[in-house]
């Protein structure tokens, strides 16, 4: 049977709950336990697909189509286990199936409440798909006291008693901020919040106290005594230099010991096996050379929604033993081409990540020209990989009016809405007019990489299966016409309809892909892309 840990957050939010719960879950993983990581998430969206990413971040893909909380992409780069659809649970998600089932009758007539219905629905979200796993760490979003999140405090107050003590341990994550004009950290945020929790009946058994200080022994002891937890228990949590130090320092500080023990469970002497971050480490805090990234995009004025991406980069750095600066460059702020030239011209490698509507496009295109002209390695990734394709098409196709429907009516769509293409599980449709989710390429789909391609040589496999979201894709109409500009279409779906992968061979690296590859890459594991383009980057450095 697995045992649960559930994670709560108090005084504010942004704590960094889903990296404690990464981290947490890093750790029991190098001591041998399988373990696996849930969200529940309490807004009203059935889920963050059609949320703006200056409101939410970035939508993290599943390889079965799910779109998630970013914090499945934190869960995924620190276990190396891939997330699924029953991983991230909304309230907009669980109040429709409860409504779905009063309208078929499933509640026999009965009144539908909160509780028992809601949390039962909560509930069952929690314990599904469990059966080979040691541990599930179920992180609830939001700040105790929200009236969002109580139906979520309630139903794994109800599990702990369902499940038993022995099989579920509560921490809570809280802030223990420091007052420069007192010189103090102060702990009474800490004895609030644990006292609003213990009223809604959840007694932590753990404490992460997020602080800018070290916290003295005499304060673990006190929010110990105020908090009813042992002193030990009461771990402290400092800000890292890097995201990926943190499982090394909550180790340090006694986190998986202390979570053992709450379980029962004596931790022994043995250490985990935690070889590869230190590895990770090591890399990033002794580089042998650094290179500079230009990011072209659209929502750069908040780095969340790139987080992947910017994951990836430092993960492509980590591969090559340099230090990967990111660019954040707006779009729109260059829509001519000398404006572009001004920016770009100190970049090792131009990335255009993905990204929707006709905002910036014109400035993504000049970046695409500049580094095709300039030999500056670059990476489309998505829209990024569209745009390649319409700078292709009209500066060295001779197609002048090439544009997207995206943006609307044209008259040479080299990019446009595919309504049907097979898949092994059959023909796939969609409809123009859809639900915006439902109009979506979503999830991961197959490629096949042309031989002797750029890309296969990168891959080292000639079949590749990658992660999608999107709603338009390059027309295969127009490949004659772009690989006689030298764009040579070196990926394809199975069935040969459908564009995957865009290179230039007579460039130094000019790679676009329709698919997002970094969703999957990890710091012990960087995609062969990323690793590949910052490669690139690093030779270009040499050059200039």
């Amino acid at each position: 049977m697995a045992r649960y840990i559930f994670i709560t957050g108090g005084v504010v939010s942004s704590l960094g709950k889903g990296l404690m719960a990464a981290s947490l879950a890093a750790l029991l993983q190098a001591r041998g336990y399988r373990v696996r990581i849930r969200k529940f998430d309490p807004y009203l969206n059935v889920d963050p697909g059609t949320m703006s990413p200056y409101q939410h971040g970035e939508v993290y893909v599943t390889d079965d189509g799910a779109e998630t909380d970013l914090d499945l992409g934190h869960y995924e780069r620190f276990t190396g286990v891939p997330s699924r659809q029953s991983d991230n649970v909304t309230s907009g998600r669980i109040y429709q199936t409860v409504i779905q089932r009063e309208r078929r009758g499933d509640y026999l007539g009965a009144t539908v409440q909160v509780i028992p219905h809601v949390t039962d629905a909560i509930k069952a979200f929690a314990l599904g798909e469990t059966d080979d796993l040691d541990f599930v760490l179920c992180e609830i979003g939001g700040t105790v006291g929200d009236i969002e999140s109580l139906p979520f405090i309630e139903a794994v107050r109800q599990l702990r008693n369902d499940l038993g003590r022995e099989n579920s341990v509560f921490v809570h994550v809280t802030l223990v901020p420091y007052i420069a004009a007192a010189g103090e950290l102060k702990t009474k945020p800490t004895q609030h919040s644990v006292r609003e929790l213990t009223a809604l009946g959840i007694q932590p058994d753990v404490l992460v106290c997020r602080c800018e200080k070290p916290l003295p022994d005499s304060e673990r002891a006190k929010i110990a005594l105020f908090c009813n937890v042992r002193k030990e228990a009461v771990v402290p949590a400092l800000d890292a230099k890097s995201i990926y130090g943190v499982p090394l320092q909550y180790h340090a500080e006694g986190l998986d010991r202390e979570v053992l023990r709450a379980f029962g469970q004596d931790p022994g002497p043995a250490s985990p096996a935690l070889g590869r971050w230190t590895d990770i480490m090591d890399r990033l805090d002794n580089p042998e050379g650094e290179v500079t990234i230009g990011v072209v995009g659209k929502y750069v004025g908040l780095p969340d929604a790139y987080k992947s991406l910017h994951e990836a980069l430092v993960h492509g750095g980590i591969a090559n033993r340099v230090k990967v600066n990111i660019k954040w460059l707006d779009a729109e702020l260059f829509e001519h081409e000398d404006e572009a030239a001004a920016k770009l011209e100190p970049m090792h490698g131009i990335l255009v990540p993905g990204g929707f509507g006709e905002r910036g496009s014109e400035g993504k295109i000049a970046s695409v020209k500049f580094a095709r002209e300039r030999n500056v390695p670059f990476f489309g990734i998505c829209l990024g990989m569209q745009m390649a394709c319409i700078e292709g098409a009209r500066n060295v196709a001779g197609i002048a009016r090439a544009s997207t429907t995206e943006f609307g009516p044209t008259d040479e769509p080299v990019v446009g809405l595919i309504t049907e293409w097979m898949t092994e599980e059959g023909l796939q449709k969609r409809e123009a007019g859809g639900d915006l989710g439902g109009t979506m390429r979503l999830g991961a789909y197959p490629a096949a990489l042309k031989g002797n391609s750029v890309v296969e040589s990168i891959y080292g496999a000639r079949e590749i299966s990658e992660r999608h979201r999107h709603r338009y894709e390059v027309n295969v109409h127009y490949r004659d016409a772009l690989e006689k500009g030298g764009l040579l279409f070196t990926g394809m779906s199975p069935d040969g309809t459908l564009p995957e992968i865009v290179e230039r061979p007579d460039h130094p690296w000019f790679i676009g892909v329709q698919f997002h590859p970094e969703l999957k890459s990890k710091p012990f594991d960087p995609h062969p892309l990323f690793a590949s383009f910052v490669e690139a980057a690093v030779k270009q450095s040499r050059l200039v």
